[in-house]
């Protein structure tokens, strides 16, 4: 009974912190909707949906995955976003690159928006030299 109730004690008080939510952007942060890459070649298209409650749907080859992400509202003065990822749900299947995603990967990267706000790059770091992209924004799928 005295082991059973520790249990139950310590469940309890790991219950709120495992359901805990991510941080939602502001519900109109420009990287909230759908937004597409494509290899060069043409040979493989990834989709990220970043919703409004501040998790990510990926798909990319035959992997699907989900993650969590902490993006601030306003850019550096450099112009750029700093998004953390951390994935929370993986298929275990290979991605365009080949790659199979591991849970609780985290990943930082300096996300910078055209003008437009219909495509954006993602930067290892706040400089133009070190990106992939475009990401572009699909229209018409919740967004």
């Amino acid at each position: 009974m005295r082991m059973l109730t520790g249990l139950l004690l310590s469940l309890s008080l790991m219950g709120p912190l495992a359901l805990a939510a991510p941080p939602a952007p502001a519900p109109n942060h420009p990287i909230l909707g759908i937004w597409r890459l494509t290899l060069p070649d043409g040979s493989c298209s990834e989709t990220y949906r970043f919703r409004g409650d501040g998790t990510t749907l990926v798909t990319s080859a035959a992997e699907v995955s989900e993650s969590e992400f902490h993006i601030p509202a306003e850019p550096s003065e450099k112009g750029f976003y700093r998004l953390v990822d951390t994935i929370v749900k993986d298929n275990g299947k290979e991605d365009c690159m080949g790659q199979v995603m591991k849970v609780g990967t985290s990943a930082t990267n300096f996300i910078r928006f055209h003008p437009s706000g219909a495509l954006f790059l993602m930067c290892a770091t706040e400089s133009m030299e070190t990106c992939i992209g475009p990401f572009q924004r699909v229209m018409g799928k919740g967004t």
